[in-house]
Parts: C-alpha cells; sequence; structure tokens
C-alpha cells in the first residue's frame, strides 16, 4: 500500500511537472507569433517556388528588425510539401491545427491551391497566394496577390494582336495539363473568338508536369504558324519551361517569326537558359526586376545583399521576379492588418485586409481590393534581353481591379465579389 501511495505520489508530481513545463512551453511559444512557409523546396516546381520561400524570409526579418506585429517577433515555420499536391493539404493542417500558425504565404500551382482550400476554410485559417492565376474563384479566407486573367492573360493577347505586338492572327495555347492552363486558355479562346478568331486559328496542346521532350511539340508550332502571323501563348509551369525554351532555340524559331508570350516564366526561370536564342520572346507580369523607380532600385539591393549574407545557391545571379514581389507585398500588408486589428484572429485580420496598401517594387501603390481579396495591379509586357533581364514594351497606365470571375465565361455575371 505504501508502495502504491508513493507511486501515486511520484505519478502526481510527474504530473505537475509536466503541466508547469507545458505552461512554460505555451507561454514561451506565445513569445512569439507563428506563419507558415508552404513552398516546394524539390520536385518539378522548386525551379519556381523556392525563391519565394527564401525572399518570405526575408521579408520576415525585415518586419522583426523594426520590432515584429503586435510587439512580437515572427516565427517562420518553413514546411516543403515537394510539388505534391495531397501534400500540400497534408502540410497545411500540420501548419495549423499543431505549429499553430496564424497565417500560411504558400503554394504556386492552382492545383497546390485548390488541394490547400478545403483545410484552410475547415480550419478557418488564412492563406495569401502570391501567383497569377485563372480565376473563377473568390474565398474568404484566401487573398489574392498575384493576378488575375483580366489583370495579365487578356492584356497580352489583346497586345499581341496589336499592331505593336506583331497583329497575331492565329494562336498556340500551349500549357501544362492542369486547372490554371486549362482554364486559362478556356477564357482565352472565348475572349479570341469575341474578336473574331475561327477555332480553327487556335490550336491547344497540353503537357504533363516535368515534361522535356519538345521537339515535336516545336515542330508542329512551325507548321501551324505557315497558316498566317502566329503567337504563342505559354502556361508552361516549373521546369519544364527550361527543355521547352531551349527546343525553341534549336529550331530557330525566332520572336520574329512567332513571338512566345509565357505567363509563368521570369527572371528565375530564365537563370538556368541560355537567352540568346529568346531575345524578343515575351512575357506578360505586374513587376520585372528592370522597372525604374527607388522602391524597386530598395527592393533587389536588399534580395542580392540577403542571398549573398544567407549563402544561397547561386546567390552571386540572384534576381528578383514578379511573385517575389507578390509574397513580400503579401507579407507586409498581413503584418499592416494585424497592427490595425490589435489581433492575429482570423476573421478581425479579414476585416482589417480590406483597403490595405503598400508602395510595391512594381512603382505603384498596390491596394487590396475589400470585395473580391484581390489585388489591383499594374500589367507589363517584358521583352527578354541576352541578360535574362526584361525589357518593358508595354504597361497600363494604372493599376487595374481584378475580375475573379471572367466576363467571357457563360454565368459570371454578378459573381465579382464575395
Amino acid at each position: 500500500m505504501t508502495h502504491r501511495r508513493h507511486f501515486l505520489s511520484s505519478l502526481t508530481r510527474a504530473a505537475a511537472g509536466a503541466a508547469l513545463l507545458a505552461t512554460g512551453l505555451s507561454a514561451h511559444a506565445a513569445d512569439t507569433i507563428k506563419v507558415g512557409i508552404l513552398h516546394s523546396l524539390s520536385g518539378t516546381m522548386a525551379i519556381s517556388e523556392t525563391s519565394l520561400k527564401d525572399v518570405a524570409l526575408m521579408a520576415i526579418d525585415e518586419i522583426n528588425a523594426k520590432g515584429g506585429v503586435l510587439g512580437k517577433k515572427i516565427e517562420p515555420v518553413v514546411v516543403d510539401p515537394a510539388s505534391n499536391w495531397p501534400l500540400f493539404a497534408e502540410k497545411t493542417r500540420q501548419l495549423i491545427a499543431k505549429d499553430h500558425v496564424v497565417a500560411i504565404f504558400g503554394c504556386w500551382t492552382s492545383v497546390s491551391r485548390k488541394s490547400v482550400l478545403p483545410v484552410v476554410k475547415e480550419l478557418n485559417g488564412l492563406l495569401y497566394y502570391p501567383v497569377q492565376y485563372e480565376g473563377e474563384e473568390l474565398e474568404k479566407n484566401v487573398f489574392y496577390t498575384g493576378a488575375a486573367p483580366n489583370q495579365q492573360a487578356i492584356p497580352a493577347v489583346e497586345y499581341l494582336m496589336s499592331k505593336d505586338g506583331g497583329g497575331a492572327k492565329r494562336f498556340v495555347l500551349l500549357g501544362t495539363d492542369y486547372v490554371y492552363p486549362r482554364t486559362t486558355n478556356k477564357i482565352l479562346r472565348a475572349y479570341l473568338n469575341s474578336k473574331g478568331v475561327k477555332d480553327s486559328d487556335i490550336k491547344e496542346v497540353y503537357t504533363p508536369f516535368g515534361h522535356a521532350d519538345y521537339q515535336t511539340i516545336v515542330a508542329d508550332i512551325k507548321r501551324f504558324s505557315a497558316g498566317g502571323k502566329t503567337a504563342v501563348i505559354s502556361t508552361i509551369n516549373g521546369d519544364s519551361n527550361v527543355p521547352f525554351y531551349k527546343e525553341l532555340g534549336n529550331a530557330g524559331l525566332k520572336a520574329t517569326d512567332v513571338p512566345v508570350v509565357a505567363f509563368s516564366v521570369g527572371e528565375e526561370e530564365l537563370r538556368g537558359v541560355d537567352t540568346k536564342p529568346l531575345v524578343g520572346h515575351l512575357a506578360a507580369w505586374n513587376y520585372f526586376e528592370s522597372v525604374k523607380n527607388p522602391v524597386n532600385t530598395d527592393f533587389v539591393k536588399k534580395w542580392k545583399a540577403y542571398a549573398a549574407a544567407k549563402h544561397l545557391p547561386n546567390a552571386a545571379t540572384a534576381v528578383t521576379n514578379d511573385p517575389m514581389e507578390a509574397t513580400y507585398v503579401g507579407i507586409h500588408m498581413w503584418a499592416q492588418a494585424v497592427e490595425k486589428a490589435k489581433s492575429t484572429d482570423t476573421d478581425k485580420v479579414i476585416a482589417a485586409m480590406g483597403g490595405q496598401s503598400y508602395k510595391a517594387p512594381s512603382g505603384y501603390t498596390l491596394v487590396m481590393d475589400p470585395t473580391n481579396h484581390h489585388l489591383h495591379k499594374p500589367v507589363m509586357i517584358g521583352e527578354i534581353k541576352g541578360d535574362g533581364q526584361f525589357s518593358v514594351v508595354w504597361k497600363s497606365k494604372e493599376p487595374i481591379r481584378a475580375q475573379p470571375w471572367s466576363p467571357y465565361i457563360k454565368g459570371n455575371e454578378g459573381k465579382q465579389s464575395l
């Protein structure tokens, strides 16, 4: 009996110690505000997403150096969903339910975002999504800091059809086989049809993620272009861009013959490619590293210094790009909203996000639309230069309000706000 009492007493002391430890730990954990960084650091999308993780960490360091938010330091929790779409959902659940992050900055592909959405909604989390996408979506728990189709895809096609853009009459819609390219191309086909372009003058081609052999496809494009002035609209994502552009060079398909405008190729993707054969091909974004303004000069300088200080791979050739800018703006806007709300509570931050503005490296003051959770963004079309940078050949006069639900898709009337 004495033995049993002694055992129980020890057990009680151990439990009390554990409780004290837990209290101490939770008190310690409460000293920081945790956020999740959800980007593929391996697999086919790592070429694009790794720099978004790094620029997110840079933005967090910047905010922490100025005292953090609500008097607390931000603590990033970095995970690698490894270009595996179901793993994005698992990692999201872990970040919100186990790590107790108050916001997640992440995803590139729409299939990864669609995988994450049900979890974020179920657990009332917050996702900041930094990449241009197909629209046809509007969620209370998501803030979209990349472009909707009317802030990238439609203006790019308008440009290609214009005299300055070469007056294209035929179009090859070439993309990776998933929701973003297919939905974007559905919108672009409807738009082209509305401008009098026949379906026989539109060729739609899809390849799987990680596709590496573009010889046949480029030969087909060459043949198709014999039927009239042709442009290629590329929604190829990830590391497949490298063999695609190499094949364009091998086939001698110059921008003057068949211009390619890409929606998912920027400075980062071009770091791994010999850009000389690509000179003159185009990309449509809302920011390029080459734009001249004091905010961007500072942003580029800070990024290059950060890449060197952190010994990031290929730091000597570090570049900035559009989704990096959108990530950076999103984190700063979230911090502003938390300060305004005086809380990290999801619903309070959502309420405080509407109308937030930020002087962005693009040279414009970007505003978060309170009714549709998208940024008002400028549109820029850039021409690839020999050094892998872009020369801006066209840009909108002002930031454009997003239309998440495309007016070119039937049934979307009256769907533009939450």
